[in-house]
């Protein structure tokens, strides 16, 4: 899994330093070194009032904070590469996805 956190001007404002500390520890915490590849990425263009972008596997997600951080790992992160451990897939439906 490819995770990309937008570090442009504006995500960067919104405290994307701080979503990039939260997923290595998570990401630590929860041992998946090996299943996930966290890189920082240009503005996307897809910036919100709220929060920073994040892509995951190429699909951008806005909002992200440090209040919502943990149910967005939980959900995005967490619950697709254990499916996919079990072999059902990625997890996100299309409705989920922006």
């Amino acid at each position: 899994m490819i995770v990309q956190i937008c570090v442009g001007s504006s995500c960067y404002l919104k405290g994307a330093e701080r979503i990039v500390e939260l997923f290595q520890t998570a990401i630590a915490e929860h041992k998946l070194e090996d299943d996930i590849t966290l890189a920082g990425s240009f503005c996307t263009g897809k910036c919100n009032r709220i929060g920073v972008t994040v892509t995951v596997n190429d699909e951008v997600y806005t909002g992200i904070t440090t209040e919502n951080f943990k149910d967005f790992f939980t959900e995005k992160v967490l619950k697709p590469i254990e499916a996919e451990r079990k072999g059902l897939g990625n997890g996100m439906s299309d409705a989920e996805k922006i």
